[in-house]
């Protein structure tokens, strides 16, 4: 089982820069792919990125050269470096893992919300 919490959502301005955390408890998380997915107002959810227990990462073209996944196993932690923010990026941002490492969504997050806007 794993239990994921996500922080460091917020109210940012377009062209700036957000960092999401994810916490995982559960020694099964270095083993487990982790990925990030959001969910605007009215749409579906979709995948933002994940990354595989060994460092292969995947993203959504929308958000290619723009945002930037990380884990780090040792902390059992992981990150979406957001940077170049435009306001369709604003949505409740879910952190998730699981074992496909191209979808990673065995397992969720409650969400935490980012808003770009002036």
């Amino acid at each position: 089982q794993v239990q994921l919490v996500e922080s460091g959502g917020g109210l940012v301005q377009p062209g700036g820069s957000l960092r999401l955390s994810c916490a995982a408890s559960g020694s099964i998380f270095s083993i487990y792919a982790m990925g990030w997915y959001r969910q605007a107002p009215g749409k579906q959810r979709e995948l933002v990125a994940t990354i595989s227990s060994g460092g292969y990462k995947n993203y959504a073209d929308s958000v290619k050269g723009r945002f930037t996944i990380s884990r780090d196993n040792a902390k059992n932690t992981g990150y979406l470096q957001m940077n170049s923010l435009k306001p369709e990026d604003t949505a409740v941002y879910y952190c998730s893992a699981g074992r496909n490492w191209r979808k990673a969504d065995e397992y969720w997050g409650q969400g935490t919300q980012v808003t770009v806007s002036s």
